[in-house]
């Protein structure tokens, strides 16, 4: 029997003493696990969401910020050379280097939180954005260096920081989830990219207020010099800027955040310390304090019995070479591909929607600026949100799965509705279909090639699987904004505006539709995580459709597993090793 060891109260439950009669350390792994699983929903759930979503609020903040400021560093920059006017391979050059440093990041990050652990990793991320955010703000041209190269330098940089939050917070908050509420906590803590592009969009209000007397002066990008000019550079820096504060806020949290109980338990195999550190996350402590003398014998007891296998290269190659692990690898890289190839592609369209709905353009410089950020806030809050948070509200008794089929058909439906209609839609039509798109992205394959990655993966390659999916996904950004950017504007007249200034975006939603097909194919791929422990999915749980005998030394169960208890969560008492029983 497992010594016990001191303290446990009312609200800082000894889990470890509840198991400590179990000799088996894989028995009472699976039995405190348990108690995460079934734990009702609590404060301590609310603020896992908290730290991780205000990280999501930062990632994309940055990310959208930059398309409202690059017509302030048009003004700012290219006055006299392109009229106040950003060159468009300058844009690209800017957008691009955020996602090329976020593919870096996803997959650096991911990997690293496996090998070294999810709390030694937790916060490095958020330092390198803030650090990043602050450098760009403060950035100016010199004699020898270019303000694009600059911006590039620490677009690249943040881009690593944001790329290493999608793994980190998709994984620490799917391991400390509630089963029954999993979806909807990590569906939250992706909701906050929503309330980031809006936050972006206020900004970029309030400043085109403060500074409305200067812009005033100047009816043209191209005449606006002066306290115009001056106001203007002061602008786009507030913006960018700003980026930097929340993510200020939520540092202290993610810095002393426990290591998660599941990463512990399967890499560290130190069931002394995961009992710990469930104590203290429960409680909202930084991490467990365990007796070092039983935590050094547990830990050598454990290496002898231990089931779940050492994460190795030579282990990852055979666990993914089977089809059964490697195809829902492939479904979940290849559906977040997919997607994101449309998802940034469709912002292609923001010009023409603008125009559509009034807001682009304007009489002199304060209206233009102000029109571009009421317009982005109407397309945001028209369409963006609401599905992020229709995703949240039906991902636990819908299922992934069911919303990511649905996602990717309507998106089949309405990118062929565009792409075959496209110069026979008035304003208003292309309005609510551009609408109905942004809904049904982020009520669809958007958030839950998030969420999925984070959940059927096993806990030692967990954090890899998910950056590695994610990276795929911001590869399809990159071919959006290098290939489709350019090709939209294909055989356009010099000065031509709306419609006629994108001749051929009809041909792109139509190549955007087939690959929303793609998506439909490979979401075949994924597995349904609905009310299924992470265990479960990894194949850990005998008795279970998907159980896979080499994790558990082909071990006969005496009874099937119960489905679940009636919170969603696995029953405790079910699939007991035949040894155990």
């Amino acid at each position: 029997m497992a010594t016990q060891t001191s303290g446990g109260n009312a609200a800082f439950h000894n889990f470890h003493n509840d198991f400590a009669h179990i000799e088996d350390p894989n028995e009472r792994r699976r039995l405190a696990l348990a108690e995460i699983d079934k734990a009702p929903f609590g404060w301590y759930h609310v603020r896992a969401i908290v730290v991780a979503g205000i990280g999501f609020f930062t990632d994309a903040y940055d990310i959208f910020a930059i398309n409202l400021a690059s017509a302030m560093l048009g003004v700012a920059f290219w006055q006299k050379s392109h009229k106040g006017t950003i060159p468009s391979n300058s844009d690209t050059a800017i957008k691009v280097a955020t996602s090329g440093g976020t593919v870096i990041g996803q997959v650096g990050f991911g990997y690293l939180a496996d090998v070294v652990g999810r709390k030694r990793m937790y916060g490095l991320e958020l330092i390198l954005i803030i650090f990043a955010t602050l450098a760009q703000a403060l950035s100016a041209p010199s004699q020898s260096m270019s303000i694009v190269g600059l911006l590039v330098f620490w677009r690249v940089l943040m881009g690593i920081g944001i790329g290493g939050d999608y793994p980190l917070s998709a994984i620490i908050t799917s391991e400390f989830a509630t089963t029954k509420w999993r979806g909807a906590m990590m569906g939250s803590v992706f909701a906050m990219q929503g309330i980031g592009q809006f936050a972006a969009s206020m900004v970029a209000l309030i400043v085109t207020a403060g500074f409305r007397k200067s812009l005033e002066t100047a009816k043209t990008p191209d005449k606006c010099s002066g306290v115009c000019g001056q106001a203007v550079d002061k602008m786009w820096r507030t913006v960018i800027g700003f980026g930097a504060v929340p993510g200020c806020i939520a540092l202290y949290y993610r810095l002393t955040i426990p290591e998660t109980p599941r990463y512990t338990f399967d890499v560290e195999q130190d069931t002394i310390k995961a009992g710990s550190d469930i104590k203290a996350y429960m409680a909202g402590k930084a991490e467990g304090v365990p007796d070092s003398v039983i935590q050094a014998q547990s830990q050598a007891a454990a290496a002898e019995t231990y089931e779940i296998p050492k994460a190795s290269w030579s282990d990852f190659f055979s666990h993914y070479g089977q089809w059964r692990h490697g195809k829902v690898l492939l479904g979940t890289a290849g559906s977040w591909f997919f997607l994101d190839i449309a998802f940034y592609g469709l912002g292609l369209n923001n010009s023409i929607i603008l125009t559509a709905i009034g807001y682009a353009g304007g009489k002199d410089m304060y209206h233009m600026f102000y029109n571009a950020a009421v317009g982005n806030l109407i397309l945001v809050c028209a369409g963006a949100i609401p599905g992020y948070w229709f995703t949240v509200a039906t991902v636990d008794t819908v299922g992934r799965k069911p919303i990511q089929f649905m996602g990717f058909g309507m998106l089949v439906i309405l990118f062929v509705t565009i792409g075959f209609a496209f110069n026979k839609l008035s304003g208003h039509a292309l309005l609510a279909l551009y609408t109905l798109a942004q809904f049904f992205f982020n009520f669809g394959p958007n958030a839950t090639t998030f969420i999925v990655p984070g959940e059927c993966f096993p806990t030692r390659y967990r954090s890899t699987s998910h950056g590695l999916s994610a990276a795929s996904g911001k590869l399809g950004a990159i071919v959006a904004q290098v290939v489709f950017g350019p090709l939209r504007t294909r055989g356009a007249k010099p000065g031509a505006t709306g419609k006629d200034a994108n001749p051929w975006i009809n041909h792109i939603m139509q190549i955007f539709a087939l690959f929303m097909l793609c998506g439909l194919f490979t979401t075949f791929l994924i597995p349904e995580t609905k009310r299924k422990t992470l265990e479960e999915l990894a194949g850990e749980v005998p008795g279970t459709s998907n159980y896979d005998p080499r994790l558990t030394g082909g071990r006969r169960t005496v009874a099937p597993a119960h489905k679940g208890s009636q919170d969603g969560s696995e029953d405790p008492a079910a699939g007991i090793p035949e040894k155990m029983a």
